[in-house]
């Protein structure tokens, strides 16, 4: 038996309760880890709440898809993993299925990674989420190259400061888009180029001063809703407005029309595309351990809660007043 993190019906944080729930043996292709420490991600909250791309299949229901732990058990059929192994899970299934907010959990093999030599456990469950996210939205799909430039919003969440680490390391120019100027000088330490504050500057001209009037090669989108109009107005002719978030909770319209059919590349992105392709994935991982190896790459801690008090932090991460990613520890 394990402390899990269960839910009986939709709603706010207060329907998580922590609850003994039997765990099991792995079967195949799967892998059981003790949690060690849980990185949250807002797609927990979308589906705790019913606003999930995916809907709850049945109550009652786990949560949690990013871990770092030590495996304890393997099943069969799996292979470059043993007991007792520094790990680290990767939002690659669904919480219908598996949930790692819990003391023990089973979890796919597909979906985890050797926890980098170095690499706690609260770094180790803060780091691929933001990181696959950002990689492979951006160079995977989007190709970025050196000299480009990327202006990204909600840049101070886990995955806006991963684009802005990944855009350094590319040699590509990060432009960190925020609502006031409580976060500026947070997102220029974590290596922005610039930043605008949508509140009061002018976002369209400091862009197009930046880039030459040009625009930017990529806008990185979290968003979503009727604001990607304007966001489309930054994008360079031929470049890619990705938008990999919807946090606006508003229907999104297509911009190309109202723009009068501009060479623009609209596209949606989740990590998923890189979590389930074991290629992408490969990739990915090596590109983002070289990043951590060198220096480059760390993942941003916000603020660490136990797992006694899931619901407290579920509701600092719908405050959206964190830099940098939430991560819940779970005590031996």
């Amino acid at each position: 038996m394990a402390m899990t993190v269960v839910f009986h019906e939709l709603g706010g944080p207060e329907v998580m309760s922590l609850e003994e729930v039997e765990v099991g043996e792995p079967g195949p292709g799967e892998l059981r880890i003790r949690v060690e420490a849980i990185g949250l991600n807002r797609a927990e909250v979308l589906f705790r709440s019913g606003h999930y791309i995916e809907p709850v299949a049945a109550f009652p229901a786990r949560l949690g898809t990013e871990a770092a732990g030590v495996v304890e058990a393997v099943g069969a059929g799996v292979t470059g993993f043993r007991p007792g192994q520094p790990v680290s899970t990767v939002p690659g299934f669904s919480q219908n299925e598996y949930g790692v907010y819990a003391e023990q959990a089973i979890v796919p093999a597909s979906a985890v990674l050797p926890r980098p030599e170095g690499l706690g456990a609260v770094e180790g469950a803060a780091v691929w989420m933001p990181y696959l996210t950002a990689y492979g939205a951006l160079v995977e799909v989007g190709g970025m190259r050196p000299g480009d430039t990327v202006v990204l919003n909600a840049a101070s969440s886990s995955v806006g400061l991963a684009a802005i680490h990944v855009a350094d390391r590319v040699g590509a120019t990060p432009i960190a888009l925020t609502r006031t100027a409580a976060k500026k000088e947070a997102l220029l330490k974590e290596g922005a180029a610039e930043v605008i504050v949508t509140e009061s500057d002018d976002v369209a001209g400091r862009v197009l001063a930046a880039t030459g009037g040009r625009g930017a090669e990529f806008v990185f989108d979290a968003v979503a809703g009727p604001g990607v109009t304007d966001l489309a107005r930054l994008v360079a002719p031929g470049g890619s407005l990705l938008v990999y978030g919807a946090l606006s909770g508003e229907p999104t319209p297509y911009p190309g029309i109202e723009l009068g059919l501009p060479a623009l590349n609209m596209r949606t992105y989740t990590m998923l595309e890189t979590a389930r392709d074991p290629e992408r994935l490969r990739r990915a991982a090596a590109f983002v351990t070289s990043g951590l190896r060198s220096g480059a790459f760390r993942p941003v801690i916000d603020r660490t809660f136990p797992l006694s008090e899931m619901a407290d932090a579920h509701r600092h991460l719908e405050s959206n007043t964190q830099v940098g990613k939430i991560v819940v520890t779970v005590p031996r």
